[in-house]
């Protein structure tokens, strides 16, 4: 892999600003254990790393969306993009939150899952569907609709949205796996 755009920030090299967005992503229920990941590129503006954890922290910890349904559309996005910090960082939050194994292994390959439920296929054809083509049918909107509300739609649409800038700043960064870890996405 190249090597990372944004050089690792630390205390001694952060603004002020910097460091007061650093404390609000800590403030957060995020793991601190990764480190700040996309938030070492998004630092560079100060303010739009703030605005943008905070979307973060509702769409992780505050959707109207089970967890295991965030970290499967969080897991299309990151194969879209082939954003490999991303599905390393959610591949085990996506398990912990119930989602089965052989569902992450199928996504990973750029395969349709074969064992999916039924709210898991409404996620999963949503999320494919509109990182495919940018649009959803009237069927597929009236399907999550109908399961998981208007609120639900959008905070799928959100997390879709959300994810994909985080997978492209992780991708542009070339933001690598901690401890020289490989690219678990082929």
């Amino acid at each position: 892999m190249n090597e990372q755009r944004f050089a690792p920030l630390t205390d001694d090299t952060m603004t002020p600003d910097q460091k007061r967005v650093v404390g609000n992503i800590w403030s957060t229920p995020r793991d601190g254990s990764l480190g700040l990941g996309p938030f070492n590129s998004l630092l560079r503006s100060p303010e739009l790393a703030d605005r943008v954890q905070r979307v973060g922290e509702y769409l992780r910890f505050q959707s109207s969306l089970h967890a295991r349904l965030t970290e499967l559309a969080i897991l299309v996005t990151a194969r879209k993009w082939t954003a490999q910090f991303e599905w390393w960082a959610h591949l085990p939050l996506a398990l912990k939150a119930g989602l089965d194994p052989r569902i992450a292994e199928a996504i990973s390959r750029g395969e349709r899952p074969a064992t999916m439920d039924a709210e898991e296929t409404l996620v999963y054809e949503f999320s494919s569907e509109l990182l495919a083509t940018g649009r959803v049918t009237d069927e597929r909107y009236a399907g999550v609709r109908e399961a998981f509300g208007e609120r639900g739609a959008i905070d799928l649409v959100g997390t879709l949205g959300y994810y994909g800038l985080i997978s492209m700043v992780l991708n542009v960064d070339r933001c690598p796996i901690p401890r020289g870890g490989e690219a678990p996405l082929k």
